[in-house]
């Protein structure tokens, strides 16, 4: 779906992030997630250089995303992505325990998964010649492919984590795309052939091209 300034679904986000970051800001969530639906949504970019003092009114640490859906306001990308996939069956299943299923998995892609990969990015980027970052590192990598080994089992043979796509693909696919480039996927073939059904969506490239627009070249202070 365009994005459309005037839909009732809004989506705040960076208008400028370093170009290393630039199609890995959790704003791709969501707008993948509408995406997936058919919703069109709205953008309000602000600065990540100079944060507006009232968007921590809306984010107590002035980050994105921040979702505003008619007369709800809310943060956090797992949160939002609950709140979208309430509205229909195709990201959420209906069933008791399927439901249960991708919201848990929901949660393991962002609390079991994700804090290992922000580790993993700060000594390979912000890090990467401090002395305390390489002898953290050999540790790091080999817990991360602990986690990815049981992640693989528990995938098995399925094309999704819970049946169809859910929101704990959106999840979990944005979470395996930042251990990419540290070759880290690639050790596990179902993680990889997963990720590739995953952002071999059209929806995703819907996404990650609405968020890549929405850049500019320099940062513009609020």
């Amino acid at each position: 779906m365009p994005v459309v300034p005037d839909s009732p679904i809004e989506i705040i986000a960076f208008d400028w992030v370093p170009d290393f970051a630039r199609g890995f800001v959790r704003d791709l969530r969501p707008r993948w997630a509408c995406e997936e639906l058919g919703l069109d949504y709205a953008e309000d970019l602000i600065s990540a250089v100079d944060r507006p003092a009232d968007h921590y009114q809306l984010q107590p640490w002035g980050q994105v995303p921040v979702l505003r859906d008619g007369d709800v306001t809310l943060f956090e990308s797992g949160a939002i992505l609950l709140h979208l996939a309430a509205r229909d069956p195709r990201l959420l299943p209906a069933g008791v325990q399927a439901r249960a299923d991708a919201t848990a998995w929901v949660f393991a892609a962002l609390n079991s998964v994700e804090p290992m990969m922000f580790e993993l990015g700060n000594v390979d980027i912000f890090a990467k010649d401090e002395e305390w970052a390489k002898l953290r590192r050999p540790g790091l990598v080999d817990f991360i492919r602990g986690r990815f080994a049981r992640l693989s089992d528990a995938l098995g043979d399925k094309p999704y984590l819970v049946g169809d796509f859910s929101i704990a693909d959106i999840a979990m696919a944005t979470v395996l795309r930042e251990g990419v480039e540290a070759g880290l996927v690639a050790e596990h073939p179902r993680l990889a052939a997963y990720l590739d059904r995953c952002t071999a969506r059209p929806a995703f490239k819907r996404a990650m091209d609405a968020q890549l627009a929405s850049f500019k070249q320099e940062p513009v202070a609020a």
